[in-house]
């Protein structure tokens, strides 16, 4: 096998989100997907809040701030900042600061890839803005090892 440099790279669009990816499992012997992220100033995950069901995340910043909030505890990560989310864990992410932030996450092992973002960026572009059809994005999220965490309640 020949080794090189960002073997899978290609970078998917999910709203004004950029994903990079640099490593698929095709890469790895299915042992990691990484990738950066790019979320520009307050912008929220355009994904409902979910829980990897099939891997752990590791999210490490590179610039700017996101606050990752896990199991309802908010956490803000920054550069030079690691944080692993485990099996289970009901996560979401907000940049809340004043410059864009750029993450980079690697997934083990790699059941997540590009085709997730590619499949959810279609369902949240027919939204159109509002919220992306439960059903559709549930199906998504199963096919690549997620579970979308319950809506909150309504007030």
């Amino acid at each position: 096998m020949q080794q090189r440099v960002n073997p899978s790279e290609q970078t998917i669009k999910v709203g004004p989100l950029r994903i990079r990816f640099l490593l698929t499992g095709d890469d790895s012997n299915g042992s990691v997907s990484v990738f950066e992220f790019l979320v520009p100033v307050g912008q929220r995950l355009p994904a409902p809040a979910h829980k990897n069901d099939a891997y752990e995340e590791v999210i490490y910043g590179i610039s700017g701030f996101l606050t990752w909030t896990v199991d309802g505890t908010p956490i803000e990560v920054g550069p030079g900042q690691a944080l692993c989310i485990p099996r289970g864990a009901v996560h979401r992410f907000d940049n809340l600061g004043a410059v864009d932030a750029k993450q980079l996450a690697v997934i083990s092992p790699a059941v997540m890839g590009p085709a997730y973002f590619t499949e959810a960026a279609a369902i949240i572009g027919a939204a159109a803005g509002g919220p992306p059809d439960r059903a559709k994005m549930t199906e998504i999220f199963h096919r690549h090892g997620m579970t979308l965490a319950p809506p909150p309640p309504a007030n």
